[in-house]
């Protein structure tokens, strides 16, 4: 990046700079800065690049153009110096580019790791891809495995017109998303669940074929006779970098003899420990060939002295003297991890078509680049990765739509639609606000049934499939369309047999208030319907309504649903008291107390003299009633800690979150992450207990760790768990071996 505040006394720096940055601003350009004697412009130095300049980065060069001393004198083979008589010249070529909008980026997980830009790496290796599609498809909302996350992942990366998100992976990792320092070891753990998860599959095998190598170890000792050889596969190769080398300085050494002499000598069986020579030779390469780069801490690598790495290498030099050379050896560079120390961010060069240029990755920008930016703007490489000439068509070719697994189809948005059932079942079982948990977070167990289906599905056809699915009389069924009110979901009206050759898309967008999934309620009648219940039926207009019941039990402090009960609108609120009496075997002169319930946790004392039209009551309305308690009863509640009234109750929901744990360790723990309903004034200790309860384990065993910032908490910890969470709703767990 141009940096106008970096001082070098040794070099020129030259930037190229867009003149209105206070306009939106989003242009992709390729160009050249050339310097150039005024007088003889055949001598001339110059650099080139990509950019797009933004808003944020509107300018963009060379901190380091050239060496200021070689531009007053004749250098570098020119009879002339740059700067003559205190003059030059420079000028600029630039081509405007379209952007490179055929590429998605990642979206960013706010941490600076390598995970994003080692994602794109092996996005672009569509032969892997192609075979991670026929790998069976797991249907479950949340991947379950790191294959599955990755499935999800290539395929948005392929259909998305937006960054994708990638934290269905992360939660495999768990802590070690954060802290993992070896990019090795990451790409092992994600190629050991992709082999286990190919096996057996027409996907077998691929790992090795695309990444399998093999080499020779041998071993002669100097002082006895005894040698040792063994041939194996190798998957990548580690190199250890030192200041000013190349990749061919670090072939060299690697092939090169070593003495095992001192504390490194070799153990030779029944001879002990014995001075030898160590050689290794590679057998073959692989049509995709990782390296791995190991930098000292202590090495500081500027323009001059970072390790060099060509676009293209012949590797046969590196072979085994005996083996057979008529294959190709030729290898093109296809990615590099790279990384920036002034930013502190990996980035991932990638050259999606070989014969193309360069596209740089980082996060969730994308943008083009030269060859020559990987060592301009980065520290250096971390990993290198090659692919041999003669499988590049292959590794690389685009993957036909045919072959991307139909229930991952992009289409398939387009196509079919989600609806929910909510059965009274489900209210009965229901805790929490409204009928049923819809994407509620604070409960949610007990989730509507969920039917995806065509949008072109008659409502006919669709209630058939309701009937068989219910083993429920079709004539005994019928829906309710539930809509968002008030901000509240309740139900609004029955779908009529107007609708039954009508498609569920029309369904949805004559009666769903918003574009959103279609929410049903499923009432089954006692009797099956003598006649088709249309629009224009009378029984539609008279003064009966639908409301649902729940109560509250304070002696066992829970909400329940009761069910459903036609009303009718002009009768006393009292008329229902008799069926919840029967429902919940109470005595015949029990009294209620009794609420409407509104959203945001929030209820309204009704007067139970008034008819159900004075208080306002609609179909759909829910109604909450629990037994009045006497003094003695509401004393002994109180002094034992609980809850005595539903007013109180509503108010303890809306102290409820959801906390989701994660294993600091991740895919290495069999929960790697679950979810707890907890009261946000909990403190560490109750906390920490009720995680003990789930996993079965010893609460003084468990340590928390925030996620934002990321600091182990305190066991004495006197904090409630909603100043603990502060900005982040996650915990990390972690479970210490009880012999510490």
């Amino acid at each position: 990046m141009g940096n106008y505040n970096y001082h070098d006394e040794d070099h020129v720096g030259i930037y190229l700079d867009f003149v209105d940055p206070y306009n939106e601003l989003h242009i992709t350009a390729q160009f050249a800065l050339i310097m150039w004697n005024q007088e003889e412009p055949t001598k001339f130095v110059s650099h080139d690049t990509y950019h797009t300049f933004t808003n944020l980065e509107s300018d963009w060069g060379f901190t380091e153009f050239h060496d200021k001393d070689k531009l007053f004198t004749p250098a570098d083979g020119r009879t002339r110096p740059i700067i003559e008589n205190d003059a030059c010249n420079i000028s600029v070529l630039i081509r405007i580019l379209e952007d490179p909008t055929g590429y998605i980026g990642l979206k960013s997980q706010r941490v600076n790791t390598f995970l994003n830009p080692v994602l794109q790496l092996l996005y672009y290796l569509k032969y892997l891809q192609k075979t991670l599609y026929q790998i069976p498809i797991e249907s479950d909302k949340s991947a379950k495995s790191i294959t599955s996350a990755l499935q999800r992942i290539f395929y948005q990366l392929n259909v998305s017109d937006t960054e994708v998100e990638t934290t269905e992976l992360t939660k495999f990792f768990g802590w070690d998303t954060f802290n993992m320092s070896d990019i090795r070891e990451f790409i092992k753990v994600l190629e050991d669940d992709l082999e286990n998860k190919m096996k057996n599959t027409k996907a077998d095998g691929t790992i090795n074929k695309l990444f399998a190598g093999t080499k020779k170890t041998y071993i002669k000792c100097v002082n006895v006779d005894y040698e040792y050889q063994c041939i194996e596969d190798y998957y990548d190769i580690q190199f250890t970098v030192n200041e000013g080398e190349t990749l061919d300085d670090s072939f060299m050494k690697f092939i090169q003899e070593e003495d095992l002499v001192g504390n490194n000598k070799y153990d030779a069986e029944r001879y002990g420990l014995q001075v030898a020579k160590k050689r290794v030779a590679f057998e073959s390469f692989p049509p995709v060939l990782r390296i791995y780069l190991n930098y000292d801490a202590e090495t500081d690598f500027t323009s001059d002295n970072r390790y060099g790495f060509p676009a293209e290498i012949d590797l046969q030099k590196y072979l085994s003297l005996e083996v057979d050379k008529s294959k190709s050896c030729r290898y093109l560079l296809y990615g590099v991890l790279a990384y920036n120390s002034s930013n502190k961010k990996y980035s991932a060069f990638v050259r999606p078509e070989i014969n193309r240029g360069w596209i740089k990755f980082n996060d969730d920008k994308v943008t083009l680049e030269s060859f020559g930016e990987i060592f301009r703007k980065h520290n250096g490489a971390y990993m290198l990765i090659y692919i041999c000439d003669s499988d590049v068509n292959e590794i690389l070719s685009p993957i036909p739509s045919e072959d991307i697994p139909k229930c991952l189809h992009e289409e398939e948005s387009d196509l079919y639609m989600q609806t929910l059932v909510v059965t009274e079942e489900i209210f009965k079982s229901h805790r929490g606000l409204d009928i049923a948990d819809f994407n509620n977070e604070q409960y949610p167990f007990y989730e509507p049934f969920q039917f995806k289906i065509s949008k072109e599905i008659t409502y006919s056809a669709f209630k058939m499939m309701i009937s068989v699915k219910f083993e429920i009389p079709i004539d005994q069924i019928k829906l309710w369309v539930i809509n968002l009110l008030d901000n509240t979901t309740k139900l609004q009206e029955p779908i009529t047999d107007d609708f039954l050759d009508k498609s569920m898309e029309n369904v949805r967008t004559k009666l769903v208030n918003s574009y959103e999934e279609l929410k049903l309620y499923m009432e089954v009648l006692e009797k099956p319907m003598k006649k088709q219940l249309n629009s224009n039926d009378e029984s539609l207009q008279n003064n009966e309504i639908i409301i649902f019941l729940k109560y509250f039990n304070p002696d066992v402090q829970s909400l329940e649903g009761l069910g459903h009960l036609y009303v009718q609108i002009n009768s006393r609120i009292d008329s229902i008291f008799p069926i919840i009496r029967k429902k919940m075997k109470l005595s015949p002169k029990t009294l209620f107390d009794i609420y409407e319930e509104f959203a945001s946790y929030t209820i309204k004392n009704m007067m139970p003299e008034f008819t159900f039209q004075i208080a306002g009551i609609q179909n759909g309305d829910i109604i909450c009633v629990q037994k009045t308690l006497t003094n003695i009863e509401t004393q002994k509640l109180v002094d034992a800690g609980r809850i005595c009234n539903i007013a109180q109750f509503y108010e303890s929901l809306s102290m409820k979150i959801v906390v989701q744990f994660k294993s600091k360790f991740g895919y290495k723990d069999s929960i790697p992450e679950f979810n707890l309903v907890l009261n946000k004034n909990m403190t560490y200790e109750n906390v920490v207990r009720q995680i003990a309860i789930y996993l079965n384990t010893d609460p003084s065993r468990l340590r928390l760790t925030s996620e934002y910032p990321k600091k182990e908490i305190d066991t004495t910890n006197s904090q409630t768990l909603s100043e603990i969470l502060q900005s982040s709703t996650c915990l990390y767990y972690e479970i210490f071996d009880a012999n510490i």
